[in-house]
């Protein structure tokens, strides 16, 4: 019969070495968060002498890879160029230390010589761009209600950039190709290449030059004559792309024949403003409600002055609260000064309740 004694220190010791177990496991967790750095034949051998190429752009190509425990990953080699140097800091130095559900987790990084590499989570479904420009009848047809959570995701993605770290990171890239899509279609902000990250309490940054993909590039990124760069940079970015996935075509599109649909905003704009219907797809009950909703969520984000649009924050509740709750923005194209009030001002009845993050 085993005693009370013998009992206990058997119980301490299987609770210990539980303990034990538990911190390792733990240690481990830790470790595999950051980026683990590789050398180039080890990208090798991950993408098997890169057999399979996921993509083609200006930065290098993107390949697709497994570790050596099955987890697969997308490799972006990076060109010998000018300007590459930079980018791959930025993408080490800003995403290689945050962490959220719609960022982009990066697994490691390749710097041998001239030869540049980064190592993603692999994502199945790849860009938004492929599902809301596509002419592609087989490919998978985004509901309004997937569409809606997917901005909301990316919204959230953009507030934790510009709040939840400790540092301020703007993207200064926002737009359909740098978002990319899961298996469950849950959407994850990639490619910061262009980010710049800032002290909180700075309100004001200086820039030398404009950066960015034309189309949704900021007015004062342009010209100081709108106000200064700030996060709300990204927030018209973010209002152009949400535009894009409500009429699925691109803001600026040349190939339209009618001039006064060449840029989609303007019009979208101007047919909401006189009660007009949005002419696009519905096919369930409620999908009107969620396009305008996003309709004008987006017209309020790409206001021409900063202090006209709402910060992020105030963007994900629009979104995640009632169409009803909302109203229309001024006309952002008929702006020639800033507003005299701030977002959260009580002539601005659709950010009186909410929190706002002050500039």
């Amino acid at each position: 019969m085993i005693s009370i004694k013998k009992y206990r220190d058997y119980k301490s010791d299987k609770i210990e070495k539980e303990n034990q177990v538990r911190i390792l496991k733990f240690l481990d967790d830790y470790k595999s968060l950051k980026p683990s750095r590789y050398t180039f034949a080890d990208i090798k051998r991950i993408t098997n002498q890169f057999k399979e190429k996921l993509g083609q752009g200006g930065y290098g190509s993107v390949y697709k890879g497994k570790l050596s425990n099955e987890i697969l990953v997308a490799v972006k080699v990076l060109n010998n160029s000018t300007g590459v140097g930079e980018d791959f800091i930025n993408e080490v130095g800003t995403i290689g230390t945050i962490h959220h559900i719609n960022v982009v987790r990066l697994v490691g990084f390749s710097a041998d010589g001239y030869r540049r590499a980064l190592v993603y989570e692999f994502l199945p479904n790849e860009s938004l761009e492929k599902f809301i420009f596509s002419r592609d009848t087989k490919r998978a047809v985004l509901g309004w209600e997937k569409l809606q959570d997917i901005a909301i995701g990316i919204a959230k993605g953009i507030e934790y950039l510009h709040q939840g770290c400790d540092l301020r990171i703007l993207h200064f890239d926002i737009k359909p190709h740098n978002i990319l899509l899961d298996n469950n279609f849950n959407p994850k902000i990639s490619d910061f290449g262009l980010a710049k990250l800032f002290s909180k309490d700075q309100s004001a940054i200086s820039m030398t030059a404009a950066r960015g993909t034309i189309g949704y590039i900021a007015p004062e990124v342009f010209s100081r004559n709108f106000g200064h760069v700030s996060h709300k940079s990204d927030v018209y970015s973010f209002g152009i792309m949400l535009l894009e996935m409500v009429g699925g075509r691109k803001n600026i599109d040349n190939t339209v024949e009618n001039t006064s649909q060449v840029y989609f905003s303007q019009w979208i704009y101007n047919h909401l403003s006189h009660g007009k219907e949005l002419e696009i797809r519905i096919d369930e009950d409620g999908d009107a409600n969620i396009a305008k909703k996003l309709t004008i969520v987006a017209l309020w984000c790409i206001q021409w002055y900063p202090v006209d649009r709402p910060s992020m924050k105030v963007v994900v509740h629009m979104l995640e609260g009632d169409r009803e709750s909302l109203i229309m923005p001024p006309n952002p194209f008929e702006s020639t000064m800033p507003s005299n009030t701030n977002v959260g001002n009580s002539k601005r009845p659709l950010c009186t309740k909410l929190p706002i993050i002050s500039e």
